[in-house]
């Protein structure tokens, strides 16, 4: 997707916003060392323990001695040998110092010596957890959550969960309805409803329906652009569903 952006668009993104589904550390490091893209992307992670054991973060990484450090003080050497497919680095503990190490049993207590993985993609990991605890982090996290509600409304209460007409100018026929009564939605809450006054002093205001408020709006828009007047009736159609079918809350 970043690639055809770029080609069609001539449009290259400074950062990404994403959920743990791209926080793989082969994706982090495709954004980062291939792409120079800020990963503001949670970071997909299964290290943390709930046994009572010492997890990998509580060992201290030191990047110029390329050392782990581990809560006792003691390091962690590695011999630069990759496993599991050439991906991750083991760094190991003397079994001298974990025997006399009175946090053995925190550390490695079924183990002759503690062992520490490490991701030949940690440095990129390591950036978007930076962001992550960064001011700039949680404000992409709020605005990744403003687009993710809009998808969820999309799905379950528009109930666009699959697309029913073929093709890619059906689908954006599609999209384009559901993304017109979202901005209604969004149009009647900003705007203020009108009110029909009564002569008679005292009597109290009524406000005018959201359902012919709603079709005000839209039918002023479209004369505004000129649209053709079936998309405009069938739009309107579709507002006064979502409407009579509580969308509005």
């Amino acid at each position: 997707m970043i690639e055809r952006s770029l080609e069609q668009f001539d449009l290259y993104p400074g950062r990404l916003l994403g959920d743990s589904g791209y926080g793989s550390a082969e994706m982090l490091a495709w954004l980062v060392y291939e792409h120079g893209i800020e990963p503001h992307v949670t970071v997909f992670d299964k290290s943390a323990r709930t046994d009572g054991i010492f997890s990998r973060d509580d060992f201290t990484y030191d990047h110029a001695g390329d050392i782990y450090r581990c809560p006792g003080g003691k390091v962690l050497t590695t011999t630069g040998t990759l496993v599991n497919d050439g991906a991750t680095m083991l760094y190991l503990a003397s079994k001298h110092d974990c025997d006399r190490c009175a946090l053995k049993a925190q550390c490695c207590p079924k183990q002759a010596s503690r062992r520490v993985p490490r991701s030949i993609y940690e440095g990129a990991r390591d950036m978007a957890r930076q962001i992550a605890r960064s001011w700039e982090g949680g404000t992409s996290r709020r605005c990744r959550k403003k687009i993710e509600m809009l998808f969820a409304h999309l799905e379950r209460i528009l109930k666009l969960d699959r697309l029913r007409l073929r093709g890619p100018n059906g689908a954006r026929d599609e999209f384009t309805l559901a993304a017109t009564a979202q901005n209604l939605r969004k149009m009647a809450k900003l705007i203020p409803m009108p009110t029909r006054g009564s002569h008679r002093v005292g009597r109290a205001v009524r406000p005018t329906s959201r359902l012919s408020y709603c079709n005000e709006i839209l039918l002023a828009f479209f004369n505004r652009i000129g649209p053709e007047p079936n998309k405009a009736e069938i739009i309107v159609n579709k507002a006064e569903t979502i409407v009579m079918s509580g969308y509005w809350g």
